[in-house]
């Protein structure tokens, strides 16, 4: 499949088919065919490529033939959760470096960050990766006008490109950013993978993309990428219904290791309920300095407005 063809089946929707508004389901290409006497009555408000309100019957619309529905059902039986234990970071940025190679992502596009945190100016500062937070009452879904973003059984949440129309809804409902929009298509992806929600392959031009917990490995049993990349032992995953997470080297019970680290979730009062715990940086294995080696300058330059930054000159 060449480059400039990969975008072909979103496009081709854009063009033809007709988005679905706010509060209705999204749809697929628009059926002209359909005789009078097959209608349903049941009329659909819908939004045009071009901006138009329209109304519809219901029988007019069939799904998009090129769309996983395995993707959107999502892995029976499983609610994934991730650990991460802030002790044991040192910013060597693996975990930032295997994702995107994973996920054919440029250098500067990234689903997992590393922040320099500070809680006040009189605490010390710890190195805090953030992915997606995987919610269970996400925002991002809820302001969605086309159902492009959506969240599964398994706790996963998913952004279908082939129907996403950029409007960056889901990027303002985010009160993490953990979102990323592709102004240009990324030339790391060349167009021979087969597009799946579940591998959130990048690189097309004028939609969003995010961490989606590496869905198609869960889907053959097999870590994300960004733990197994860590060298420290700093992420674990893992079913919360099982109460198991893995960090590769050792398999913990989750409810354990929540309570009797004091685990919490980042900024629970949103109401967000997010799928990622932390462990707090108690008894840090590294020194804060630690996490600078080797780093380019360019990634230095992110950490100059922090409190340790400063005091360092």
């Amino acid at each position: 499949m060449e480059k400039n063809k990969k975008n072909t089946p979103r496009r081709e929707f854009l063009r033809t088919g007709l988005l679905a508004g706010a509060g209705a389901f999204a749809a697929g290409n628009l059926l002209s065919s359909c005789s009078e006497s097959s209608k349903s009555g049941k009329k659909l408000k819908l939004l045009t490529p071009d901006g138009k309100l329209v109304e519809v019957d219901a029988s007019d619309i069939k799904p998009s033939e090129e769309y996983k529905l395995q993707a959107r059902e999502g892995i029976p039986g499983r609610k994934f959760v991730m650990v991460i234990d802030l002790a044991k970071c040192n910013n060597a940025r693996k975990c930032v470096e295997a994702c995107q190679e994973g996920h054919h992502l440029p250098t500067n596009h990234e689903y997992m960050k590393v922040y320099m945190m500070q809680d006040s100016d009189k605490s010390a500062p710890y190195w805090f990766p953030k992915p997606c937070f995987q919610c269970d009452n996400p925002l991002c879904v809820s302001v969605c006008p086309v159902g492009a973003t959506y969240k599964r059984t398994d706790g996963i949440v998913l952004i279908d490109h082939d129907r996403c129309i950029g409007c960056k809804f889901c990027m303002t409902g985010c009160p993490y950013s953990a979102r990323n929009f592709a102004w240009e298509d990324h030339e790391e992806y060349d167009g021979s993978i087969v597009y799946n929600p579940e591998s959130s392959v990048p690189g097309q031009e004028g939609t969003v993309s995010k961490c989606v917990f590496c869905a198609d490995r869960l889907r053959e049993n097999k870590l994300p990428y960004c733990l197994l990349a860590c060298p420290m032992g700093v992420i674990y995953f893992g079913d919360i219904d099982e109460d198991a997470v893995t960090n590769g080297s050792e398999t913990v019970a989750f409810s354990e290791l929540i309570r009797d680290r004091s685990g919490y979730r980042y900024l629970e009062s949103l109401g967000t309920r997010p799928s990622v715990y932390y462990l707090p940086p108690v008894n840090r294995q590294f020194p804060i300095e630690r996490g600078y080696d080797g780093l380019d300058e360019e990634i230095k330059d992110r950490y100059k407005d922090t409190p340790y930054a400063k005091e360092r000159g």
